[in-house]
């Protein structure tokens, strides 16, 4: 499908675009992901619909923007948070020449890496929703709809939402980028895996990180921490700490929400032996999913990370 003549000719016809290929039906859901009574109360709203003033983007594009929902994609979500943080990869995948603005037609496209190409994905913007609720990922800000409609596309390139129920964050860091990505067993991690965190930060790797347990069932532990769940890594520092230096991961959860209630966590005593300007530099003491916490800690509550950039 082409973007531009798409968009054109719906302008020209004074149409909005319905996609023949990804249409607002239950077969885009697919038929597992919910009991068969529940997926015809789908229904499919434009944002047109639900906001006055939508935006695809509203003060830049952040990890802060995106929060899970009803669907079991925290791995496609934990690598997405992770590009938000690399603006050169960004552009490739969310091109600038749309929005609600100018040339608005219900039209939208995105760029996925696909067996050695970019491949351009067109979506219309309907949505699904569920009893009013966001049935796919929700945006942070009401009127801010990059996150669905990226989402939507991702959906429409792997067949349905339910293809994104449970998946491989190392596959989504690839779909993302183009790059090349390796991952570490935490398990048995390497010896220099401080040096590993920061080496990749300082690079501007992307990186995430998972929980052992099964992907579609998420327990949350009594230390904050979600078993088969896929995070973002977004920070690692060697920090000075009493005496001493200490090397701290900072994590992002795409629930948008939840953080680790352990050592270095938001509200933690440790916080109260970093140099104040360190300490406002790197603490963000909200519930917005995101947490820092020791490189010990992190080993022992993940099991795999990952690591992906544009070349080895």
């Amino acid at each position: 499908q082409d973007f531009s003549r798409l968009r054109a000719f719906c302008l020209s016809q004074g149409l909005l675009f319905e996609d023949p290929t990804f249409p607002a039906h239950v077969s885009s859901i697919g038929p597992n992901l919910l009991p068969e009574d529940t997926l015809h109360r789908i229904q499919w709203k434009r944002p047109t619909e639900l906001q006055r003033n939508p935006y695809l983007i509203v003060d830049g594009v952040s990890r802060f923007d995106i929060m899970q929902g009803e669907i079991g994609d925290c791995w496609m979500l934990a690598a997405l948070g992770s590009l938000t943080l690399r603006k050169q990869f960004l552009e490739n995948v969310l091109p600038k020449d749309q929005g609600f603005q100018d040339d608005y037609a219900g039209i939208f496209h995105f760029r996925f890496w696909q067996y050695g190409d970019w491949v351009d994905v067109v979506i219309d913007d309907r949505l699904p929703f569920l009893n009013g609720r966001y049935l796919s990922v929700q945006p942070q800000t009401s009127n801010e709809f990059w996150p669905s409609l990226l989402e939507k596309a991702y959906a429409k390139l792997r067949g349905s939402y339910q293809n994104l129920h449970g998946g491989y964050l190392s596959d989504a860091l690839v779909d993302l980028t183009g790059g090349v990505q390796v991952q570490f067993s935490l398990k048995d991690p390497p010896p220099d895996l401080e040096e590993i965190l920061k080496a990749a930060d300082k690079s501007h790797c992307l990186m995430g990180c998972s929980t052992s347990g099964q992907l579609k069932r998420n327990i949350e532990l009594r230390n904050g921490i979600v078993q088969g769940h896929a995070y973002t890594v977004t920070g690692a520092v060697k920090i000075r700490y009493k005496n001493g230096w200490k090397h701290i991961i900072r994590i992002w959860n795409p629930w948008g929400h939840g953080e680790w209630k352990g050592p270095w966590s938001d509200d933690s005593p440790q916080w109260d032996y970093v140099e104040p300007k360190y300490r406002e530099a790197l603490l963000r003491n909200k519930d917005d999913g995101e947490f820092w916490m020791s490189c010990k800690n992190f080993q022992e509550q993940f099991s795999q990370l990952y690591i992906c950039n544009r070349t080895p």
